[in-house]
């Protein structure tokens, strides 16, 4: 059981008057910060908990895609230009971004 389980179930119990701990103690056998767990004890009486995090299992916004990958191989290959010097001609992506691209791709060919 890790600490967010745990202190849910304390607080589960200390509002169906099961415990006589007091949050501040919860806080304490936890670890977790008081006010967050009054934020806790706020979700659980409104019923919108949640044990996982909600981005979790999702793809970043920012991420690159394969096509972008793609055309930066290819413009990499028709170019005489070094790494850094192609990675400011490509501007819309930082150096290690397009760098670590770069790289994924030589290796590959190893």
């Amino acid at each position: 059981m890790n600490r967010k389980e745990e202190a849910i179930k304390l607080i589960n119990k200390k509002l169906n008057k099961n415990s006589f701990l007091s949050y501040i103690e919860i806080a304490e056998i936890t670890g977790y910060h008081p006010k967050y767990i009054l934020k806790l004890k706020k979700e659980i009486i409104n019923g919108s908990i949640r044990i996982e995090h909600g981005n979790k299992n999702r793809k970043p916004v920012n991420a690159m895609s394969a096509e972008e990958k793609n055309m930066i191989i290819g413009l990499y290959k028709k170019s005489h230009a070094s790494i850094r010097k192609f990675c400011r001609f490509y501007g819309t992506r930082s150096y290690s971004c397009v760098y670590n691209v770069i790289k994924e791709y030589e290796n590959s060919l190893k």
